[in-house]
């Protein structure tokens, strides 16, 4: 017999015990995201306090009209407690619930079902290991935070086969939010109503669609009213005057354009959108004749360019839907290669010293910036650690962008032929499905970045383990047999 202070009380043994059964029935996922965990440390040690980007100054440098302040309610309660160090370490434990919530998700529906309990584990590798989200968890700005929102909201939706009132109402809120994060998350109201609609029953269709839009509205509509109260300026915010330009300029066809004398210096020639990098070029550069055209007196530069693109959407709407469509097939590319026309991916990539931006985003700059928002001292990389992200991200540690096809056409597959199976898995995968395709096509149809494909390593594996699961559940008959007795196979 042990001596009593030898002995293991029965509530720590009854601990370790389920600790280690769990363990073991879960054990790919617990070997992802012990790797998740590790890489998320080498990061914190790797940049200190954290990554900041040429656009964090909007969201910490003071309330602005350019883009919405959802984030900033998270900057502000966590600043001054533990400055920037504190931001990317929730950020970072943002990324491991997500996919906690993504795996109990897909265990849960795949209950009774035949899926391999490895394809949910597989859903939580790209945001467990993909190093682009990492690199963004480390950095000061509202991308994660959008993607969790979002996360939260599928999980809601999808926690039971038929969702509740309360789950509907809670899963709008969450996308409602996201929309205050990034703007462009407003668009995630279509596939949300349809989904309530559709999953309700034939009685309460309806009611529960008008739900969804009311939980969405409400926090969406809530931030417009005081932006309006503190600003007067009533929207969720903008990049800028004349957002579309850059598309629009991009693809427009100079010769056959037809457009008032004012606007034709706007369009510019095949070598002179080269020569400015493409869409971010025509849209930031200092040089791009949105910025040098001359406005005419009572006319804003924003309706300006405004007119413009509306011109060259309706004259030649086959050239901008391809112009479109190319930029959008970049994230299914099997390498993840720099190109002259989109906004240089080295922005999203590790680098052995502190990333800087030169002429007004310089080391000095992001210094003062941190020093005024409770993270003073030096900002610094270390060399070693910093050195083996980079080394790891660019030999391979990113989601391969064929997996990224594959979880698509599985989900496409899951929705359309999975109702003959399983109608509730069908319209989950649905729902994830068009709300990946609807948010990057509607991120892309303005510029195409590497940030902005970041929801795609939430939902697009959430949308192929859906299908799959789907695709593979057992088609249940009922076959009559000595009048009341039923077999199901």
């Amino acid at each position: 017999m042990l001596a009593p202070d030898r002995a293991k009380p029965s509530w720590a043994r009854g601990v370790g015990e389920a600790g280690w059964k769990g363990v073991r029935s879960h054990w790919i996922f617990a070997l992802l995201l012990a790797g998740g965990v590790a890489l998320r440390v080498l990061a914190t040690v790797a940049y200190r306090p954290a990554l900041l980007y040429i656009d964090s100054a909007k969201y910490l440098a003071g309330p602005g009209g350019t883009a919405p302040q959802g984030y900033r309610a998270l900057l502000r309660v966590l600043d001054p407690v533990g400055g920037f160090a504190l931001v990317a370490a929730v950020q970072h434990v943002f990324g491991l619930a997500m996919a906690a919530g993504l795996y109990a998700v897909l265990r849960r529906r795949a209950l009774g079902h035949r899926a391999p309990r490895w394809a949910a584990a597989l859903a939580t590798a790209p945001v467990l290991l993909d190093a682009y989200q990492l690199q963004l968890e480390s950095t000061i700005m509202p991308d994660v935070l959008f993607e969790t929102l979002i996360a939260a909201g599928l999980v809601l939706l999808l926690w039971r086969p038929t969702p509740s009132a309360r789950l509907v109402a809670a899963g709008a809120l969450a996308l409602g939010v996201a929309a205050t994060v990034r703007e462009i998350g407003a668009v995630l109201v279509v596939p949300l109503v349809v989904f309530a609609f559709a999953s309700a029953g034939k009685g309460a269709r309806w009611r529960r669609g008008a739900l969804a839009i009311g939980c969405f509205a409400l926090p969406v509509v809530g931030y417009m009213a005081g932006a309006f109260v503190a600003g007067g300026h009533f929207g969720l915010g903008s990049n800028g005057p004349g957002p579309e330009y850059g598309r629009a300029a991009a693809a427009a066809d100079c010769t056959t354009l037809v457009v008032p004398a004012d606007e034709r210096a706007l369009c510019p020639s095949p070598a002179q959108t080269f020569a400015l990098g493409g869409i971010d070029g025509l849209l930031h550069s200092p040089a791009s004749p949105g910025h040098t055209v001359p406005v005419p007196p009572g006319v804003s530069r924003g309706h300006l360019l405004d007119r413009f693109a509306l011109a060259v959407v309706r004259q030649q709407p086959v050239r901008v839907a391809w112009s479109v469509l190319r930029d959008s097939v970049r994230l299914f590319a099997l390498t993840r290669d720099g190109n002259p026309q989109v906004t240089p991916i080295s922005r999203w990539q590790f680098q052995v010293s502190y990333p800087v931006y030169p002429r007004r985003y310089s080391l000095a700059y992001f210094t003062r910036l941190a020093e005024q928002n409770h993270s003073g001292g030096d900002l610094v990389a270390v060399r070693p650690a910093a050195a083996i992200l980079r080394d790891y991200q660019l030999g391979g540690g990113y989601t391969p962008g064929p997996l990224y096809a594959v979880f698509l056409a599985t989900g496409v597959l899951g929705a359309v032929l999975g109702r003959r199976r399983r109608a509730g898995l069908a319209g989950a995968c649905a729902l994830v499905t068009a709300a990946a395709v609807i948010l990057l096509v509607s991120s892309d149809a303005f510029e195409f970045s590497w940030r902005y494909q970041l929801p795609a390593v939430v939902m697009l594996p959430l949308a192929g383990v859906l299908g799959l699961t789907a695709l593979v559940s057992r088609q249940e008959h009922t076959i009559p047999l000595r009048g009341t007795v039923r077999l199901t196979k």
